[in-house]
């Protein structure tokens, strides 16, 4: 039942991505038919960000007192919704409120989900799951990502939010049938008090101002500024930066994804099985995806001195794998340091600090095209900005995350 449960949320983190990502497919046929600018296209982006945050860390501490089942199904019933403004009236207007609108209702979930996840698995096994959840995001671009493009060559751009919005109820009705609680849930209500595990509450300034907790905040806020422009401009730079067809753009859409998927899930099993064997948390939850940000920020630095497509194409792919390595890991860590109970606001909190970066990064890419030279050289530059941030976000993260201080810091004789 763990990884009956784990399946259905990593399908909920499919739909969840497929959302994000439908602008950046869409894009290109968006601005020809709204009139819409580059820079334009990306202050829509980063609008998804505008409530993110705020509702990431609000719904995150609701989740402390209402049952993570419920939070999740919410949720998805409110994406489905937030598809519709756009469908009813084709205008910039309305695709900037519905973006908004779905950037609210799909902030919280990585952490709920990761809740949800975790209320199935001990501390120490808890890496891999949520490597599995982070391949959400890669499942969508892969599988999911080709056949939205097709869609819309096909059918048009409305015709994929409208495949969204019905996914979206399909997932409802079966999380419905099969969501649950696990063993390691948060007792809340009446059960909480007939509950008692003898588990005490911290103030929570002391697990957000832990070193691991802010080593984390920042190593992944870097990461999730070139996420988010990844989302919203890969198949625009593909197509009008290295030339590629519209098709052939959203089918390599998913690139990246693959290095990612593949990084993820192994970094997130060898980090639980050495960790449980007794290795250093301090080694496998913070040095390695540290170095994993040395790697990719490197590599996408070096991008606008890369000749050639296919080259291009290589470092991309190669250093988001690098790069996306330390979001499960961290959210592992932030797991790790958190009483049970107070796990879901935690790491409710932590994402909305790391997705902050998506308020920006997107808005500030379309600029950057907007002024460069040529489109190829704007997308190059902005990815070798971003690069660099991710390198500097590794320094910070190697210098402060250690999960096994912080959590006897914090914990000391509270289970959880």
């Amino acid at each position: 039942m763990a990884w009956t449960i784990t399946a259905m949320l990593v399908l909920f983190m499919i739909v969840n991505w497929a959302d994000k990502a439908v602008l950046g497919i869409v894009a290109q046929p968006l601005k020809a038919e709204l009139g819409l600018s580059s820079a334009e296209i990306g202050f829509i982006g980063s609008a998804f960000f505008f409530l993110y945050s705020i509702s990431g860390v609000a719904v995150g501490f609701l989740a402390n007192k209402v049952k993570t089942k419920w939070v999740l199904l919410g949720l998805a019933v409110l994406w489905s919704l937030t598809q519709v403004p756009v469908l009813l009236s084709a205008t910039g207007a309305a695709l900037l409120i519905s973006r908004i609108a779905l950037g609210a209702a799909e902030g919280p979930a990585t952490a709920m989900a990761n809740a949800g996840t975790f209320e199935w698995f001990p501390k120490e096994k808890r890496s891999l799951p949520s490597a599995w959840l982070s391949s959400g995001a890669s499942i969508a671009k892969i599988a999911v990502a080709p056949v939205l493009t097709l869609i819309v060559v096909t059918w048009g751009w409305r015709a994929a939010f409208v495949t969204l919005a019905l996914v979206g109820v399909v997932w409802c009705v079966a999380w419905l049938l099969i969501g649950r609680e696990g063993p390691y849930a948060t007792p809340r209500g009446k059960a909480a008090v007939q509950r008692d595990d003898g588990e005490t509450r911290v103030p929570f300034r002391k697990i957000a101002l832990s070193r691991s907790f802010i080593g984390g905040a920042v190593g992944t806020f870097m990461v999730y500024g070139m996420v988010s422009v990844v989302l919203t401009w890969l198949p625009s730079y593909f197509e009008v930066g290295l030339g590629f067809s519209r098709v052939q753009a959203g089918t390599m859409f998913g690139l990246p994804s693959i290095t990612g998927m593949i990084a993820m899930v192994g970094a997130g099993w060898l980090t639980d099985r050495m960790i449980s064997r007794g290795s250093s948390a301090r080694v496998q939850r913070g040095l390695l995806p540290a170095v994993s940000l040395l790697l990719g920020g490197g590599l996408l630095a070096a991008l606008p001195y890369v000749g050639g497509a296919w080259a291009a194409v290589t470092v991309v792919v190669v250093a988001y794998g690098f790069m996306v390595v330390s979001l499960p890991v961290m959210n592992a860590v932030v797991s790790q340091i958190s009483p049970t109970r107070q796990q879901p606001g935690a790491l409710g909190f932590f994402l909305a600090l790391q997705t902050l970066s998506g308020l920006f990064a997107p808005a500030l890419t379309g600029a950057l095209v907007d002024v460069a030279p040529t489109p190829g050289a704007g997308y190059a530059q902005a990815f070798q900005l971003f690069g660099v941030t991710v390198v500097v976000g590794g320094i910070v993260m190697a210098l402060l995350v250690d999960p096994d201080r912080d959590a006897r810091r914090i914990l000391g004789g509270v289970r959880g």
